[in-house]
């Protein structure tokens, strides 16, 4: 036999290539045996016909093909086609819509008892189950880590949110491939996936259009993303994504609201699925930015809100109505107990000027239309569904906040969030002056911290503290018409946002894979809370499958083991951002232990009555953090957002750009100013008067840039919006021109946050303008920006985005009018000097010495 024929005997061997006589008197070959199904699988149609579907075991994803069920002769007249079935769930799996709203505290919105209406939460716990007794993480990035893979957010590297990861397993903000999402696994089995609003788990340093993209919501199995990859932006001006290419469609459309959008493209998007195929299931992740700060509903939301006066009578009266309301809708036990206000640490309304009076209700005012606006838009939503005819055979998770209420926002509120993160705190007086515009695109606002400590009724605590269910416990809502028949029910079993992901396998009837592309799977970690859509399992001593559940945030850290909670007692304040960290975290805390069964809002410390118990719980406590990649404990906040990370500019002081137009890059993948000594030097080519931006970063709230308006050169720097310092030269002739900014730091720069010590940062320094080598313009600034930019600063060149360093000067997109020939940013960082490092280290023992 010739090699040639010996090959293609090779190739077609298996479907019954023939030779010699055979070949002469061709019959017809007889069927092939049908192909061999996976266990657990199922064929559904004509097998090998376009319309074939089949359910998969589910082990390996994605799932390995079938053989060829078909014929190949040589010539495809006398051959048989076969197509691969499309892969489908099992039958009866329900469309599934996953709510997580953001900072929302247990006692905020109407259907847990709060003051605030939410009509659409409502609507959907009186068509399904309410949980009264289910946890989050107490912070943002590490709850939705949780929520998407079933594992803890240690597990998956989230034990903090990305912005401030460091080099350790269980905070580097990197899920990796062996934590397959929900998301990755649904659609692996047939569903169609999207996701809507916030991304806080993409890291922060791969947010460029660099990439790498596989820790994007497209990377990690969602089909479609409409969002933004931080933990808040402007809702008004937002840093927009639209699968991996950034937009903004508020440009040019005065009122446009993403609150309103994100709505408008989830229904969008299911209505264009169902309209290709009705069959298609389909899975929405709905995770809207509010109500986090900065606080943006409409005007039309706050009109209506205020016009309600539910705040005008102070923090304890409105704890004192959320209450009583809880109390009659049932979703606490009627034993329990309102945790006193805490006078040590927080006003009292009648300490407050009539002044302060006014500007918090106001902020009160405008939080509650931020809610209140949200749950409206979500309802638009859970209507597209109902509309289409699928609201039976859906399952909506409503997870109202994926934290307690953020108390980030200082005593008195602050007109822009970033402001308490850098030590600066606003009051009523500097508040007041944005009291019309609070809400709109001329503040980033955040409210006072006692309206957080008041949502979070009846417990004690917020957001950042996971000991305490103000940290932790929020309110959650599941409707299931075909699945869940108690309707109006409520479930007092303990559970944790770790449990969604495994929920969704079990009703969907999906395994949790052993590998996905090729990686073999951490297990989930989460348990499974279906059983409690039975009738049978509500009442208050209804069991729970969730037995031990370990929480830690920022050095803080608690247990709970079958109804006792084991809980440090916080040492730093969650509005203390920027002071020296708790060095010994590990050792620092005082716990107390609480019997939940007789005590549900942790009022009573029993630890000096049952000593053996607490040393079991902090022996256990050890453990799980040794399972789940808690260690080693860091009790640091504001200062890790300029801890040295993996990034596009890590490791480097000199960037060139060609002068190509860039815009939209997150903060983390480009150059930092912060507290160091820096160059910018731009060669350009201009016309005659012309105007448009060079280079900058942030907008509004923080920034700077290196513009020129009507051809005179101006350099800009924004301090949060508190002073502008400006550099400007002479108007430049046409032709081509050297503009060189130098910026000289005084300080010792971020080296010193090593030691404990934050004397290094946030100081001024003396800035130069130069034009064609002249000095132009020297000015000094007494401070910067120490530690946090806003979450959505952006980097350009060529254009501005976002919002501009100076309203007055110009808008966006403010387009650069010449020809960049070659742009250079230089920096030059602080070093510290043996004598330097010799005094950090007797400052940060004196430090420890005086603790």
């Amino acid at each position: 036999m010739s090699t040639a024929k010996s090959a293609l005997l090779s190739a077609l061997g298996a479907v019954g290539f023939r030779t010699g006589a055979e070949a002469q008197a061709p019959t017809a070959t007889s069927a092939p045996a049908s192909p061999r199904v996976a266990q657990g699988s199922e064929s559904l149609g004509e097998p090998g016909s376009p319309s074939a579907i089949r359910t998969i075991p589910g082990d390996i994803l994605p799932a390995p093909e079938l053989p060829f069920g078909g014929e190949i002769k040589l010539n495809a007249l006398q051959s048989k086609s076969w197509w691969q079935p499309r892969i489908v769930p099992p039958k009866g799996a329900p469309n599934i819509v996953l709510i997580m709203t953001d900072d929302v505290g247990f006692g905020a919105p109407s259907t847990f008892g709060g003051v605030i209406p939410t009509p659409t939460l409502d609507r959907l716990a009186a068509n399904g189950l309410r949980y009264a007794n289910f946890h989050t993480t107490s912070l943002c990035s590490p709850t939705r880590a949780a929520l998407l893979t079933g594992r803890n957010h240690h597990s998956v590297g989230f034990g903090v949110i990305s912005e401030i990861a460091t080099g350790f397993p269980g905070y580097d903000s990197v899920m990796g491939p062996e934590s397959a999402t929900i998301a990755k696994i649904l659609k692996g089995n047939g569903y169609r996936t999207a996701w809507f609003g916030k991304n806080h788990n993409t890291p922060a340093f791969q947010t460029s259009q660099a990439g790498p993209f596989d820790q994007w919501p497209t990377g990690m199995g969602f089909d479609y993303f409409y969002g933004f990859n931080a933990g808040d932006v402007s809702q008004w001006e937002p840093m927009l994504t639209r699968n991996t290419t950034p937009i903004a469609p508020f440009v040019g459309n005065p009122g446009w609201n993403l609150i309103t959008a994100m709505a408008d493209e989830a229904i969008g998007w299911m209505k264009q699925i169902n309209d290709l195929d009705p069959s298609l299931p389909f899975m929405i992740y709905y995770a809207p930015g509010a109500t986090h700060a900065p606080h943006h509903p409409t005007p039309e939301w706050i009109k209506k809100i205020s016009a309600m006066h539910l705040f005008d009578d102070g923090f304890e009266a409105v704890r004192e109505r959320i209450f009583e309301n809880q109390k009659r809708l049932g979703v606490i036990p009627a034993n329990a107990q309102l945790t006193p206000w805490p006078k040590d640490l927080i006003k009292t309304w009648k300490q407050h000027t009539p002044e302060e009076k006014k500007m918090l209700v106001r902020e009160a005012d405008v939080y509650g239309a931020y809610l209140a606006y949200a749950d409206h838009e979500i309802g638009r939503v859970i209507q597209a569904v109902d509309d289409i005819g699928k609201l039976d055979n859906t399952i909506v998770i409503y997870i109202s906040g994926d934290n307690g209420a953020s108390a980030e926002g200082s005593a008195m509120g602050t007109w822009n969030e970033v402001l308490p993160f850098n030590g600066v705190h606003p009051t009523a007086a500097e508040n007041m002056k944005y009291y019309d515009a609070w809400g709109n695109n001329e503040t980033y606002p955040h409210y006072s911290y006692a309206w957080a400590w008041t949502f979070d009724t009846p417990f004690k605590w917020t957001k950042q503290i996971p000991s305490f269910f103000g940290g932790t416990k929020n309110g959650m809502v599941i409707s299931w018409p075909a699945g869940i028949k108690d309707k109006g029910g409520i479930r007092w079993q303990f559970h944790h946002v770790v449990d969604i992901a495994p929920t969704l396998l079990e009703i969907t009837g999906i395994a949790a894979p052993n590998q996905v592309d090729g990686v073999a799977q951490k297990p989930i970690e989460g348990v499974s809370l279906a059983y409690t859509f039975a009738s049978s399992a509500g009442g208050f001593s209804a069991p729970s499958r969730h037995s031990t559940q370990y929480f830690e945030m920022l050095g803080v850290q608690g247990l709970y083991n079958n109804g006792w909670m084991y809980s440090a007692v916080p040492i730093r304040a969650p509005w203390e951002l920027t002071g020296a960290a708790v060095a010994d975290p590990a050792t620092a805390f005082k716990f107390e232990l609480f019997e939940l069964k007789n005590d549900w809002t942790q009022f009573t410390d029993v630890s000096a009555q049952h000593p053996e118990k607490m040393a079991e719980m902090h022996d256990l406590m050890f453990g799980e953090f040794a399972k789940y990649q808690v260690l080693p404990l860091d009790a640091s906040a504001a200062t890790r957002f300029v801890a040295p990370r993996p990034s596009l500019a890590a490791g480097r002081t000199v960037f060139d750009y060609s002068g190509l137009k860039v815009s939209d890059i997150p903060e983390g993948n480009m150059p930092s100013l912060l507290n160091t000594t820096y160059t910018i030097t731009a060669g350009i080519d201009v016309p005659d008067n012309a105007s448009g931006m060079i280079i900058n970063e942030g907008g509004r709230f923080y920034g700077w840039g290196l513009y020129l308006v009507k051809g005179a050169p101006i350099f800009t720097y924004n301090n949060q919006g508190l002073i502008r310092t400006r550099w400007q030269g002479p108007a430049l002739s046409v032709g081509k021109h050297i503009i060189e900014f130098h910026f000289q730091y005084d300080g010792l720069g971020a080296a010193t946050l090593a030691f404990n010590n934050v004397s290094g940062v946030g100081r001024g320094g003396t800035g130069t303008l130069k034009i064609d080598g002249k000095v132009v313009s020297t000015r000094k600034m007494e401070n910067t920006v120490p530690l946090t930019k806003p979450l959505d600063t952006v980097f350009n060149i060529g254009a501005a985005a976002g919002t501009p360093v100076d309203d007055a000067d110009y808008s966006i997109p403010f387009p650069f009018a010449g020809k960049i020939d070659k742009l250079t940013v230089v920096l030059d960082r602080p070093k510290l000097t043996p004598e330097d490092i010799r005094r950090l280290r007797e400052a940060e023992a004196r430090q420890g010495a005086d603790k």
